[in-house]
């Protein structure tokens, strides 16, 4: 095997950010989207939002996308008004029912320094909810 094909299965060295687009003089930084603005903003939300839910059985459905829905608007809103030009943001919420099961993900992404991303989690006896926000760089 060719040692070029697997080097081209592999993250670049250089980051993306400095190979694709030339770098900001410095009268006008990019400006990086404030996740630290937004971490506990989420985690407040899931927690007063869900902290008596329970899990809905397959009747119920419509009330599980309905905390999905709300918690999504929410986030996406709080996004805008930390930084309202510039970025695309997106809003990830998922619900599933608690069995006591484990569980894991990992997340690889190759961007700008000013884009970001932020991950909470909420858990009670009866549901696990996940909501990962990302703020994406237009311009």
């Amino acid at each position: 095997m060719a040692s070029g094909s697997i080097s081209g299965m592999r993250s670049p060295q250089t980051p993306r950010s400095a190979a694709a687009s030339p770098r900001p003089s410095a009268a006008s930084p990019r400006p990086k989207f404030d996740a630290d603005q937004l971490r506990p903003y989420i985690k407040k939300l899931l927690s007063t939002t869900l902290h008596s839910a329970t899990w809905a059985d397959s009747r119920e459905r419509d009330r599980g996308k309905a905390w999905m829905k709300e918690v999504g608007e929410r986030v996406k809103e709080r996004m805008i008004e930390i930084e309202p030009n510039g970025f695309k943001y997106i809003v990830l919420t998922q619900i599933n029912e608690n069995l006591g099961q484990g569980g894991r993900a990992d997340m690889a992404c190759h961007w700008e320094d000013s884009d970001a991303v932020v991950q909470e989690m909420f858990v009670n006896d009866s549901l696990i909810c996940i909501c990962i926000a990302f703020a994406v760089r237009t311009v």
